[in-house]
């Protein structure tokens, strides 16, 4: 497989670089100025600003720093974080990218957050809400508890979205031309999710991997993370434990001592009911 070689400045090796734990980090050769071992692929970033990327997952890794275009005119973007895991809220964020943002988003290389630590998202995101205009929503389990029976997921998320734009649109002005949304659902189905809204933002362009094709997305998604950590801190210092991410058998482990301990209306207040985590639970 061939390795992918860019050219970088010095904000992109430090936005690359950020998103490795130390652990990841090996020996260096001449001429070498960081060596990373990720998952699927090996990064050697040299003292000239070149980075090589190597290894199957290459692409993925090289994406955000090479097909990312700038922008020529405003754009807005929004994505969601959170849908996926059983404890904690459902972050949506819009995020209005302007002209004179791009560069600045650029060099951070602003893209799925998925891809990124949650210690380069911890230590980024600021510098993104100092700089650009967002509007962000977030949606508790406690909430999340009462208005799921009627709504499916994908609804939930269409408001959501619809309701970042809507406040973006009030904070500052007219929105952009070209308004991007990381695509759910599709177009037909996500307008139809919002029938009866009071406001409804229309001209929306509906694109899978919107993160690493738009900066603004990008930004939304990073922006979206951050407040999603930020909601899990807090419920951890609520109860003095580490809520888990994610869905899988370590979450199941986790909610039936949660449940032990604080009993199910606690479980209400952290976690979405209505995934299968909740069904393994011990009666």
């Amino acid at each position: 497989m061939p390795a992918i070689s860019l050219s970088l400045n010095e904000e992109q090796i430090h936005a690359l670089l950020s998103r490795f734990p130390a652990s990841a980090f090996t020996e260096t050769g001449p001429y070498m100025r960081s060596r990373v071992k990720a998952e699927g692929c090996v990064i050697t970033v040299y003292t000239s600003g070149k980075a090589v990327f190597q290894g199957p997952r290459a692409d993925e890794y090289a994406r955000p720093f090479r097909t990312v275009p700038f922008f020529t005119e405003d754009e807005a973007g929004s994505d969601e974080v959170g849908t996926g895991d059983y404890f904690g809220p459902i972050a949506v964020c819009a995020v209005l990218a302007r002209e004179n943002d791009a560069k600045f988003l650029k060099d951070i290389a602003a893209h799925d957050s998925k891809q990124i630590s949650d210690t380069a998202i911890r230590e980024t995101v600021p510098k993104i809400l100092a700089r650009v205009p967002y509007s962000l929503c977030l949606l508790s389990p406690e909430k999340y508890n009462e208005v799921q029976p009627s709504n499916n997921m994908n609804r939930i998320k269409a408001r959501l979205h619809n309701m970042c734009y809507r406040n973006l649109k009030k904070k500052y002005g007219p929105l952009p031309g070209k308004i991007v949304i990381d695509q759910f659902t599709p177009e037909h189905l996500y307008y139809r999710y919002l029938e009866g809204e009071p406001e409804i933002i229309r001209g929306i362009t509906f694109e899978t991997k919107a993160e690493d094709k738009y900066l603004s997305v990008g930004a939304a998604s990073m922006i979206a993370r951050f407040a999603f950590l930020q909601a899990m801190d807090r419920m951890s210092e609520t109860y003095g434990t580490e809520f888990p991410k994610g869905a899988g058998t370590a979450v199941d482990e986790f909610a039936a001592d949660f449940v032990r301990k604080y009993g199910k209306d606690e479980l209400r207040k952290t976690a979405k009911l209505n995934f299968a985590n909740t069904k393994k639970l011990p009666e």
